[in-house]
């Protein structure tokens, strides 16, 4: 329970201080009256939007009608869109969950299989080979791979749509494209776009994992009894190999979430990463700091997830911890 509570209040500082530098680093930037009001508006329409928008107010003021709202799930309403921020930052939520759900599973499903090949063979030309393209996943920019699709896949092969969503389907209140052959389509170029980081990253982890499993004594043994490789490797190294590979994707998946939103911008997909550079844009503060914040909340739960994992698989975490 120590354990628990500890791990709970250094959550709670981090969302604390997290909060503080997002407001001030956010409203210390422009003014977003100049770009809501027409430049022929007078001195006291301009007075009266700056009131309405509870800019006039000290900086330490507004942070403290923040803190009060974000207590109540209230983190402002947009200037631009005149809506709860919260709301739309949920409403484009699933649009950026499933982009990063599919590009996760890309990751796994091609990053496991070549990692493990890298790593029974790492001398090999196939192993070389695999571990020379991980690193083109790490190197290249994603907006420039992202032109680099659309130009061949979506103008010259007119194999797949280069923007937007397609159709989708409503599941319990939710609307998801990837349940319809049209809103697959779309989903395909932006998914890959967004996992070749991960992917590499995977690779990789696969390959050292299983580097690392493949030198212990019990896979010695297991040959020793004369078990076929593929038994030896799907039934003894394999699982011992996912677990810092699911650890790292883990910890991992916020940050896809987080970070989508180059893929989101070159793609025109609506989500969450688009909003926000729209907001930049228009400096939509309200809906700056809920993206800010809710990505905050999103990183820390996850960690303070691996966390608890951690200690109920490991019980010497929590000893150590509470030592």
């Amino acid at each position: 329970m120590g354990y628990v509570i500890n791990r709970l209040l250094q959550a709670s500082l981090v969302i604390a201080a997290m909060a503080v530098l997002v407001f001030v680093g956010v409203y210390a930037i422009g003014n977003p009256v100049d770009m809501l009001i027409s430049p022929e508006a007078d001195q006291a329409e301009i007075e009266a939007t700056i009131i309405r928008m509870g800019l006039d107010k000290p900086l330490w003021q507004q942070f403290l009608t923040f803190v009060n709202g974000a207590l109540h799930g209230d983190l402002g309403t947009s200037f631009i869109y005149n809506e709860p921020a919260v709301r739309l930052i949920l409403d484009s939520f699933p649009a950026t969950l499933e982009l990063a759900l599919a590009a996760i599973l890309i990751a796994i499903v091609i990053g496991i299989p070549l990692g493990v090949i890298a790593g029974l063979k790492p001398n090999g030309v196939l192993g070389r080979s695999i571990m020379s393209v991980s690193i083109l996943g790490f190197s290249l920019p994603t907006f420039w791979v992202g032109m680099m699709f659309i130009m061949l896949f979506a103008v010259h092969l007119g194999w797949l749509p280069s923007t937007g969503r397609g159709e989708t389907v409503e599941v319990f209140g939710i609307k998801w494209s990837f349940l319809t052959g049209d809103g697959l389509a779309h989903l395909i170029l932006p998914a890959i776009n967004l996992a070749l980081f991960k992917t590499s990253l995977v690779i990789r982890l696969a390959r050292a994992g299983t580097r690392e499993v493949m030198m212990q004594d019990y896979i010695k043994f297991a040959r020793a009894k004369g078990l076929s490789e593929p038994r030896v490797i799907l039934v003894h190294m394999l699982k011992n190999m996912m677990i810092p590979v699911v650890t790292v994707l883990g910890l991992e998946f916020g940050s896809v979430v987080a970070f989508a939103v180059v893929t989101e911008t070159v793609f025109s997909w609506p989500g969450i990463g688009k909003l926000l550079i729209s907001s930049i844009v228009h400096l939509d503060r309200p809906v700056i700091v809920a993206y800010l914040m809710l990505t905050v909340m999103l990183f820390v739960t996850i960690n303070f997830l691996v966390d608890m994992i951690y200690a109920i698989l490991d019980p010497r975490v929590r000893r150590k911890e509470s030592a």
